[in-house]
C-alpha cells in the first residue's frame, strides 16, 4: 500500500466493444478499454473509467509504469481510499 493512496496493477485490453472490469488476472486487474490504443487514448480512458469507479478526481490517478504497454501499474492518491475498497468498487 502506499501512505495516502494505493498502487493497482492492471492489464488492458484496448479496441474493446464496451469497457469494463474483466476480472482479476494473476496480481492484475484485467480491463477491456472501448478506446484505441493510439496517442494516448486508450490511457486517458483508463484514467477516465478509474477516477468514476473509485470516485477520485483524474487527477489522483497516475500512470507509472506501462505507458505504452498492455500491463500498468497505477498510484491512486486518496486519504480514504484502501485495496479493500478498491477492490470492493472494481471486481
Amino acid at each position: 500500500m502506499l501512505r495516502g493512496g494505493v498502487r493497482l496493477a492492471v492489464q488492458i485490453t484496448p479496441n474493446a466493444s464496451r469497457t469494463e472490469v474483466i476480472g482479476v488476472l494473476g496480481e492484475a486487474l484485467k480491463l477491456k478499454l472501448q478506446a484505441q490504443p493510439i496517442e494516448g487514448k486508450a490511457n486517458e480512458a483508463l484514467v477516465k473509467y478509474l477516477a468514476k469507479a473509485l470516485d477520485v478526481p483524474r487527477s489522483a490517478i497516475t500512470i507509472t509504469h506501462g505507458l505504452t504497454a498492455k500491463k500498468k501499474l497505477l498510484e491512486i492518491i486518496s486519504a480514504t481510499l484502501t485495496p479493500d475498497e478498491v477492490e470492493k468498487r472494481l471486481v
